[in-house]
């Protein structure tokens, strides 16, 4: 097997999930809390599936941020990295879910400990035998915790590591969709794998149409495109292949954290198959192919249980 550990940067937060679903926020009786994050989700999955994964964040010294460390330890993740602050609380998101499972946010985050996160905190150690480096979008504004993924994305380079990023586009959280935009342009060309869904495709590449995108995102560096479509599966795309596999039919119950459960237990897949930075531009469609089946069973499975870390299953689940 391949070297390492995934380590991920970004946010962790409490997620309020509510007691019923087909319902508005005005119209929810009660929440109940769990431990999400878009980052925080991805290094869950490859633990629960028996990989090695590491965090790195700040949390506010509060009952919020021991909540989620004791959840993230709990879960097999290594948080010896994680920081904590007394200078701003950690973040929440109030979730609301409509009767097919889809969510609608609202975030307490005007700051969270996670944006004051600075890139004089990261420790290279935390980069020891890595294998990929994950991120997303939500942490790419206009505060320290952006300059700490430009840093965090150096040291994982120069260790020869792959990148994956996830736009995870969140508008609620920017002033202005116009600099939400001009991140992630900034942050494509870094990496190379590019995890995008069908409903962020037009906002990100001004196309609709996934097939017409990908040669402006390979011209940008990208290496692996992993295109999710809900329900309907995922699709994944290098310039040489691409392949298709449809998702099982389940009933969703929440899809909060289902396109971490994707890209997780995708990355997980392509590191057992013996890939890296090194080989990853010579996965062969039938590789290719196990992933995303994989990866489309895992998620799945997830979907049919409410909250994010406490709906991925492991291994000897699937």
């Amino acid at each position: 097997m391949t070297k390492g550990r995934l380590v991920a940067i970004g946010e962790a937060l409490i997620d309020f999930i509510p007691s019923g679903t087909g319902c508005s926020f005005a119209e929810v009786d009660s929440f109940f809390p769990a431990v999400g994050g878009a980052p925080a989700n991805v290094c869950a999955v490859f633990a629960r599936l028996g990989g090695e994964s590491v965090f790195l964040t700040q949390l506010g010294d509060d009952p919020f941020g021991h909540k989620i460390l004791n959840t993230l330890n709990e879960t097999g993740i290594d948080t010896s990295f994680v920081a904590l602050t007394d200078k701003a609380n950690t973040a929440l998101a109030f979730v609301s879910l409509a009767s097919d499972g889809n969510r609608t946010f609202s975030f307490y985050r005007k700051p969270s400990a996670d944006m004051l996160y600075r890139p004089d905190q990261l420790d290279p150690a935390a980069f020891e035998d890595i294998f990929a480096l994950h991120f997303c979008s939500v942490s790419l504004g206009d505060f320290p915790m952006k300059d700490a993924h430009r840093g965090a994305i150096r040291l994982a380079k120069d260790r020869g590591a792959i990148i994956s990023f996830d736009p995870n586009l969140r508008f609620m959280l920017w002033d202005d969709k116009d600099k939400l935009r001009q991140a992630v342009d900034e942050f494509i060309p870094l990496a190379d794998i590019l995890k995008i869904s069908d409903d962020e495709l037009e906002f990100i590449m001004d196309e609709k149409d996934i097939d017409k995108a990908l040669p402006g995102l390979f011209s940008k560096g990208i290496r692996l495109v992993l295109y999710t479509c809900g329900a309907e599966g995922m699709k994944a795309f290098t310039p040489s292949c691409s392949v298709y596999s449809k998702a099982p039919e389940v009933v969703a119950v929440d899809s909060t954290g289902a396109g971490d459960a994707s890209i997780g237990s995708f990355l997980w897949k392509i590191r057992e198959l013996g890939y890296d930075d090194s080989n990853l531009d010579d996965i062969s469609s039938e590789d290719l192919k196990k992933a995303t089946d994989f990866a489309v069973r895992y998620c799945a499975l997830s979907v049919q249980k409410k909250g994010a870390i406490p709906s991925y299953p492991k291994a000897e689940d699937l």
